[in-house]
């Protein structure tokens, strides 16, 4: 069965997640302040993290970082009763697989799960293009053999545009993905990125089609 880790300090968001993932079939563990949520998060056997932010000891985004700097590429969910973007930002830009804010809907959540369990069930952990390589689960990224240093943000838009290649990926697409949170339609952070992928990547590999979006050649 698979287990997920729950980690929250407050007792009835506990009690109303696990419930939730016990009636979809799944397994839960639970951990109550941040250091306990690190060490269970990295045991072999646990799919998924559903991470709240504020946690004694240390913070969710904390967690979260600790996680990725051991190389581990299990999913996480954050969970934040905070308001305003910064907060969803940071949980993102330090890997964060997905962002729900409280109050949150169950059956909203447990799609998310379901969704990022899919996607790290299929999902391999070295993309090869041409002679641009990402470990996903190292988090490096060479082009020719030479290391190139990406931006947490960078890598997720080149580990979508490696997911995708030859297929038009739309500016609301990446936003979503990438950025997880709706943009002001005007916003010229995809065109951004994508400059800087271009620099650190090569000029000639992410192809824009007017009026639509980009696409990996």
């Amino acid at each position: 069965m698979t287990r997920i880790l729950v980690v929250d300090d407050e007792p009835h968001i506990v009690s109303l997640v696990t419930r939730s993932l016990h009636a979809d079939g799944y397994e839960t563990v639970v951990a109550e302040d941040g250091a306990e949520a690190l060490e269970r998060a990295l045991e072999p056997d646990i799919a998924l993290v559903v991470l709240d932010v504020g946690l004694p000891s240390m913070d969710g985004f904390e967690v979260l970082r600790h996680l990725r700097a051991r190389g581990s590429a299990i999913p996480v969910i954050m969970l934040t009763a905070r308001s305003g973007t910064s907060d969803t930002i940071e949980g993102l830009d330090a890997g964060a697989s997905d962002y729900v804010a409280k109050p949150f809907a169950v059956a909203e959540l447990l799609a998310r799960v379901r969704s990022r369990l899919r996607e790290s069930s299929t999902a391999p952990v070295l993309l090869t293009r041409g002679d641009v390589s990402l470990d996903v689960l190292a988090r490096r990224v060479t082009v020719a053999d030479r290391e190139v240093d990406l931006s947490a943000r960078e890598f997720a838009l080149a580990e979508q545009f490696l997911r995708h290649p030859g297929e038009v990926l739309t500016r609301e697409v990446l936003l979503s993905r990438v950025w997880g949170m709706d943009f002001d339609p005007g916003s010229n952070v995809v065109d951004v990125y994508v400059r800087y992928l271009r620099a650190k990547l090569g000029p000639d590999n992410i192809v824009t089609v007017r009026g639509e979006g980009y696409r990996w050649d």
